[in-house]
C-alpha cells in the first residue's frame, strides 16, 4: 500500500512544484500565469527586443527589421519570422518558441500567432507610457528570472527621468510635432507621445490638440501663433527609412521662424526609431530622455 500512496501523491507533488516556481506578469491584456521560464522567445515589439536585451536574454526568433541601429546586431544570432507587421507563420511554426511577444503594430496578429505558441500583447501607449515601461521591464524581470537586473535598469530610468525633469523646469512651453515628409502633425498631453508633457512636467504650448494616432494634421500658420518656446521633432520618415523630404527641410520656412523656438534654436530632432517604434523599451526611453535634457541644459 505505500507504493499506491506514493504513486497518487505524484500529481499533488507536481500541482505543488507548478504553483511554488508559477509567475505571474500584467500584460496589455490583463495578468498572465507562467509555470516555467520560456526559453524559446519569438518578439514582434521592438520596446520589448530592447528590455529583454537590457536584461542580457537571447531573443530566439526576431522581425526582419529591426529599425533601431543599436539592435541590428541582435539578427545574427536569430531567425527571422516575419515583420513587425506581419509574422511569417510559417517560419514561427518551425521554430516551435516557447513564448511569442506582440506589442504595438504586432499586436493585431495576437490571435494568430496564438495557434502556433502562447502569446502575451505587451503594447504600451500613451500619457503614462514611462510607468508602462516600468512595469514591462519589472514583467519581463520576472519572466525570465532577472528580477534584479530589472530592479538595476528601472533604477536607471528614473534617474534619466528625474534629471531630464530637473532639465526641462521653468524653460517654457513645448509642441510635439511629427513630420511626415512635407506633412506635419502636432501632438498634445493626451496622445502617443504626451508621457513627455507628464512624465516631465513639460508644459504643452497647446491644450487642446486632437489624439489622433498620426496626430493632428496642422499648418505652418498654426505654428506660427502657438508660438511654442521649444520645438520637439520627431521625423517619421527617418524612423522608418522611407527616404523622404526630412524634418529640417520641412520646417525651414518663414512662418516657423517665427516662432520663439526657431529663434532661439530650441528645435530638439529626437532619436527617430526610438521615440516612434520602440516607445517604451529601456535602452530607446534613455536615449529619448537624454537628447531631451542635453538640449533643455543648453539654456539658462
Amino acid at each position: 500500500m505505500r507504493w499506491l500512496k506514493s504513486v497518487l501523491a505524484l500529481p499533488a507533488l507536481a500541482l505543488f512544484l507548478v504553483q511554488a516556481f508559477a509567475t505571474e506578469i500584467e500584460t496589455a491584456k490583463g495578468p498572465v500565469t507562467f509555470g516555467k521560464t520560456p526559453q524559446t522567445l519569438a518578439v514582434f515589439d521592438i520596446a520589448a527586443v530592447d528590455t529583454l536585451n537590457s536584461l542580457g536574454v537571447r531573443i530566439t526568433g526576431l522581425p526582419e527589421n529591426l529599425y533601431v541601429p543599436e539592435l541590428a546586431g541582435l539578427k545574427g544570432d536569430a531567425e527571422i519570422v516575419g515583420t513587425i507587421f506581419e509574422p511569417d507563420l510559417e517560419a514561427l511554426s518551425a521554430l516551435a518558441p516557447d513564448l511569442i511577444i506582440v506589442g504595438g503594430r504586432s499586436s493585431p496578429q495576437l490571435a494568430a500567432t496564438s495557434r502556433i505558441a502562447q502569446t502575451i500583447d505587451m503594447t504600451m501607449d500613451g500619457d503614462d507610457l514611462f510607468a508602462q515601461a516600468k512595469q514591462r521591464l519589472t514583467a519581463y524581470g520576472a519572466l525570465v528570472g532577472r528580477q534584479a537586473e530589472a530592479a538595476a535598469l528601472a533604477s536607471e530610468l528614473d534617474a534619466a527621468l528625474l534629471s531630464t525633469r530637473a532639465a526641462v523646469k521653468g524653460k517654457g512651453t513645448a509642441l510635439i510635432l511629427m513630420t511626415s515628409g512635407p506633412k506635419v502633425t502636432a501632438y498634445g498631453k493626451d496622445s502617443r507621445f504626451g508621457w513627455v508633457h507628464s512624465a516631465l512636467e513639460l508644459p504643452p504650448a497647446v491644450e487642446n490638440v486632437e489624439a489622433a494616432t498620426h496626430g493632428e494634421a496642422i499648418s505652418f500658420e498654426f505654428l506660427r501663433d502657438a508660438n511654442p518656446d521649444w520645438l520637439i521633432v520627431l521625423d517619421r520618415a527617418a524612423a522608418i527609412g522611407s527616404g523622404e523630404q526630412n524634418a529640417m527641410a520641412t520646417l525651414d520656412n518663414e512662418l516657423v521662424a517665427e516662432t520663439t523656438a526657431w529663434k532661439k534654436g530650441q528645435v530638439v530632432y529626437m532619436p527617430a526609431a526610438d521615440f516612434y517604434i520602440a516607445a517604451g523599451g529601456v535602452q530607446a526611453t534613455k536615449r529619448v530622455l537624454e537628447t531631451i535634457r542635453d538640449a533643455f541644459s543648453q539654456t539658462q
